[in-house]
């Protein structure tokens, strides 16, 4: 990948990892362009991993238990690895997230090609 392409699909990138929103937000500004960046969707997909995985986890088992401690770890481990992402965006880095990021590149696959 070139530093052109990647500069290209920066901004895209950032913007995905901004709530659920920005991944929508970035999957459009990313498919309109006649020529996608990969830098952008290998990161749309990272940020759709991850936000799709909180909100099920938020919905299902912190709903489940009403443990202050459970839900701040679960928030405070989605941050980091939102914080994580978005820093190798910045970066310019093509980077997977730790633990669940080369399972988002499978499920995601056909997403930004």
């Amino acid at each position: 990948m070139t530093d052109q392409d990647i500069e290209k699909g920066k901004q895209n990138a950032i913007i995905s990892y901004i709530t659920i929103f920005g991944v929508i937000i970035a999957y459009y500004l990313n498919n309109e362009n006649d020529k996608k960046s990969p830098f952008a969707s290998f990161h749309i997909r990272q940020s759709l991993g991850l936000w799709l995985s909180f909100i099920v986890i938020n919905l299902s088992i912190t709903r489940n238990f009403d443990v202050f401690r459970l839900r701040a770890a679960i928030y405070v481990f989605f941050f980091t690895l939102i914080i994580y992402g978005l820093s190798n965006a910045i970066g310019r880095k093509y980077q997977p997230i730790p633990l669940l990021g080369n399972l988002f590149q499978k499920l995601f696959s056909n997403l930004g090609k």
